[in-house]
């Protein structure tokens, strides 16, 4: 849901696209009811605690070209800090050294994050957005929750300015349940980080 600047205006939010098909689809009426009840510019109180309380969330980026990328963050509850209604930053803990988040933030900084609460509320959470990436990985330690076990020291940061925040329909989100797991944060051990679990390493880069 791209906003194209017109959020709080009485032309209906969102991307030109979203507008042409809920004219096709004849929408309108639905989304006009959520542009004008659930689609804000920053952050209610009641968003915050959410954020606090969440271990894992997504992150979609883009390239300059527009070619999108997905991944996934987790950390202990409230790895994602909220810095206030208007800005959250969340932690780059060392990974695979690809930096494809990070790659496409450097060519074009517009950034989804989706949170999804699969064990008590069954609900999600929509922050789009502007992103930077912070070097200084000792800017946000200490604001927020105690770096553990589960929560390591961050190389770096990325902020986050927000430019949508929206709720993400309860419905089809299963609740599942928690079971203990044994994490080794930053290892480089092949069969820790999965191994070679899809076959991918003898295929052809290309067909």
């Amino acid at each position: 849901m791209a906003n194209d600047g017109r959020l709080g205006e009485t032309i209906s939010p969102g991307s030109l696209g979203e507008r042409l098909l809920q004219t096709r689809y004849g929408t309108e009426t639905r989304a006009g009811r959520f542009y004008s009840n659930q689609l804000l510019d920053h952050l209610t109180e009641q968003m915050c605690a959410f954020i606090a309380r969440q271990t894992m969330c997504f992150i979609a980026t883009a390239d300059s070209r527009g070619e999108c990328d997905c991944s996934f963050r987790a950390g202990s509850a409230g790895f994602v800090r909220v810095l206030d209604e208007s800005h959250v930053t969340y932690p780059e803990y060392r990974g695979n050294g690809v930096m494809a988040s990070l790659g496409n933030i450097v060519e074009n900084g517009h950034v989804g994050i989706l949170f999804v609460d699969f064990f008590e509320d069954t609900i999600g959470l929509h922050i789009n957005g502007r992103a930077h990436i912070v070097d200084d990985a000792g800017e946000h330690e200490g604001n927020g929750s105690t770096p553990t076990r589960r929560s390591p020291r961050a190389e770096r940061w990325v902020q986050v300015d927000v430019e949508e925040a929206y709720i993400h329909c309860s419905k089809h989100i299963p609740r599942l349940e928690h079971r203990p797991k044994s994490i080794d944060w930053g290892t480089d051990d092949e069969a820790k980080k999965g191994g070679d679990y899809f076959g991918a390493r003898c295929e052809p880069r290309r067909r």
